[in-house]
């Protein structure tokens, strides 16, 4: 472990996104009313593998497995996910005719999995140690390989600017750090990574560790989704931070598609996964958005981060102030998964496609006014936070 940990336990997108214009329409229609219209979005011509695989997804109903299902079936594999059957996903409704919905529950029914044998199983639901354990010791003899989905959230606390994946992560909460400033989540997922290692072996596991995850059917509303839908507002927007703090995300189908094609040539071993492929600075990334709604805007840049931590804005999702601990929480190196086939799409077709599902019937009324109308919103804070910006005359 090196020192700075020791001590916690005490543009390439602003080329793209002329891209995205002129593509309005594609993905209306993403609800009950026209779900195959989504299914027709954004794909891409793809030669089959000569091997199909069966592939059984944990989870597959929320955010990653409507991308990776309709990915795999795309390139001629067969899918069973594996779900408690209390949860429908919200895109790609027809698709799951020609899935084999098993039901259960990790936390203790998994009579639905005996018996039966794949060629590789996803867990995209991993969220306790036990659940992966039992997962992979149920099925180390009859599937091939084991794909975890962890999170970079092992590297907390980032120290350091250059973070790989044979980093030294932790594997207990500090004690010694107040509980709610404590990587509990991290520590999760590096204690379920080794698990699957474990049980499965090295040659026999894939961990996979996306940064921030963006894209059609995202979960976390407020994160991601709230620079597209602020930005097409237009008036005074907000900057936070400097113009060169990196930020860091991965488009979910950039991502899914990736695991299915790693899955099928069994490459084994730990990936970092975050994106665009080249440095991108916070203010490129906000231009680069706004290229694709291209409203009236007045930037309103505020770098001091004292003044933002006060106004309770440290993080703006892809950005995250990055002191103290989170100084390289976007410097994750992902030299790795580019040599190993990871592709990005352009940040305006990212951009593009989740104010269209923003738009459309798979997003709720109530999870629009969570972003748009919420007193606690950033949205609703960001007038008087800028007033008070202007008054200690910024600008």
């Amino acid at each position: 472990m090196d020192t700075n940990r020791r001590d916690f336990i005490r543009g390439s997108a602003l080329a793209g996104s002329a891209m995205a214009l002129g593509l309005g329409g594609e993905l209306r229609g993403l609800g009950a009313e026209n779900p195959e219209a989504l299914l027709d979005s954004r794909r891409r011509p793809t030669e089959r593998p000569p091997h199909p695989l069966r592939i059984l997804i944990l989870g597959g109903t929320s955010f990653l497995g409507p991308h990776q299902i309709r990915y795999a079936l795309d390139r001629g594999h067969s899918v069973s996910t594996f779900t408690r059957g209390q949860t429908e996903s919200t895109i790609y409704k027809r698709m799951y005719d020609d899935v084999e919905q098993l039901v259960g529950d990790r936390s203790g029914d998994h009579s639905a999995l005996s018996g039966r044998s794949w060629d590789i199983v996803i867990d995209n639901s991993g969220r306790q140690v036990e659940w992966t354990r039992h997962a992979a010791e149920l099925l180390r003899d009859t599937v091939d390989m084991y794909v975890y989905t962890s999170s970079t959230g092992v590297y907390l606390p980032y120290y350091g600017t250059d973070l790989k994946e044979d980093r030294d992560v932790l594997f207990e909460d500090p004690s010694e750090v107040p509980e709610d400033q404590r990587p509990t989540y991290g520590v999760m997922k590096a204690l379920s990574e080794r698990a699957a290692r474990e049980v499965f072996g090295e040659d026999r596991t894939i961990v996979v560790r996306p940064t921030y995850i963006v894209g059609p059917a995202d979960q976390q509303v407020t994160r991601f989704p709230y620079w597209p839908e602020r930005l097409r507002r237009g008036g005074a927007v907000m900057i936070p931070g400097k113009a060169d703090d990196r930020v860091q995300y991965i488009d979910v189908r950039d991502l899914t598609e990736w695991m299915i094609r790693l899955a099928e040539t069994r490459t084994a071993g730990t990936f970092n996964v975050a994106g665009p492929g080249s440095s991108l600075g916070m203010h490129e990334f906000v231009h680069g958005m706004h290229a694709v709604t291209n409203s009236e805007v007045e930037w309103v840049t505020i770098d001091d981060y004292e003044f933002l931590e006060e106004h309770r804005v440290s993080a703006v999702l892809p950005w995250l102030m990055p002191v103290r601990e989170y100084e390289g929480s976007a410097r994750i190196n992902i030299d790795r998964a580019k040599a190993n086939g990871l592709t990005f799409r352009p940040l305006a077709e990212s951009t593009q496609d989740v104010l269209e599902w923003w738009d459309s019937d798979a997003v709720t009324d109530e999870q629009r006014a969570s972003v748009i109308d919420n007193p606690r919103s950033l949205m609703q804070r960001e007038p008087e936070i800028v007033a008070a910006w202007k008054a200690r005359g910024g600008r």
